[in-house]
């Protein structure tokens, strides 16, 4: 017969289990300390010994890292999907950085139609919060980061693990290319109310836990910036044109 007697599991091995969850689910974040042993083993309520064994295991897993005089702190798991090379490559050269929004568009349609259906009530309440704070923000760099946040908070609530890890091992790039999106389109007489809008848009449908107005509230905006970023690149070569015309005419070199 296929059994096998039951094995009791030491404490050790329940905090292991729990912390593994947690950094699974993306709430314990690459680069993120730990509260101190004896905070963290009265949170877990075992003995700083079981805590010990525990944090020696997601060591060796290489999940958790000790600096010297710093604590304990959560891997870098994921890394970066793309060296910085690459990086550059793909914020330089016109293929790529449509390739990049076509990308975005198909998987945050999807997150967003998952985030409007499977998240939690908590999950929604981050979205909004981080639409107030766009709102609010008044420096450039701000609104950049709380867009890509808010972008983020869609991934994350829609649960999927996998989804969730490798957009995150994205962020950078998509941070960047938010921040490098809005420049070109404000250059393009796009307004910061018109951006807004979109991304009320957005929240409005998954506040309203409606799936398909999420979607394609996501792909309205994500076509509006390639639009926008597709006339910048028009505007750029127009105006290269422009200027050898002007120097063949004035005689300028």
């Amino acid at each position: 017969m296929p059994f096998e007697k039951v094995q009791s599991e030491t404490l050790s091995t329940s905090v292991v289990r729990q912390i593994e969850l947690l950094i699974l689910r993306g709430i314990l974040r690459p680069g993120e300390r730990l509260p101190s042993e004896r905070e963290l083993s009265e949170r877990l309520g075992v003995s700083r010994p079981s805590l010990r064994d525990a944090v020696a295991a997601l060591q060796d897993q290489g999940l958790l890292t000790s600096r010297a005089g710093a604590g304990i702190f959560v891997a870098e798991v994921l890394g970066s999907a793309f060296s910085p090379a690459l990086t550059r490559l793909f914020a330089t050269h016109d293929e790529a950085v449509f390739d990049y929004l076509s990308f975005r568009r198909d998987i945050e349609t999807l997150a967003a139609e998952r985030a409007a259906r499977l998240g939690s009530d908590s999950d929604l309440q981050v979205i909004q919060a981080i639409f107030d704070k766009m709102v609010t923000a008044r420096k450039p760099e701000e609104e950049a980061r709380y867009d890509a946040q808010f972008h983020s908070a869609i991934i994350e609530a829609g649960h999927n693990v996998v989804m969730l890890h490798m957009m995150r091992s994205m962020f950078e790039l998509l941070q960047t290319g938010v921040f490098y999106n809005r420049q070109v389109m404000f250059k393009q007489r796009t307004t910061r109310q018109a951006l807004l809008d979109q991304h009320r848009a957005i929240n409005d449908a998954l506040q309203a836990r409606d799936p398909n107005a999420a979607g394609a509230a996501i792909k309205a905006h994500l076509g509006y910036v390639e639009t926008a970023l597709a006339n910048q690149k028009k505007t750029e070569r127009n105006e290269v044109i422009a200027r050898q015309r002007l120097a063949h005419e004035t005689g300028q070199p």
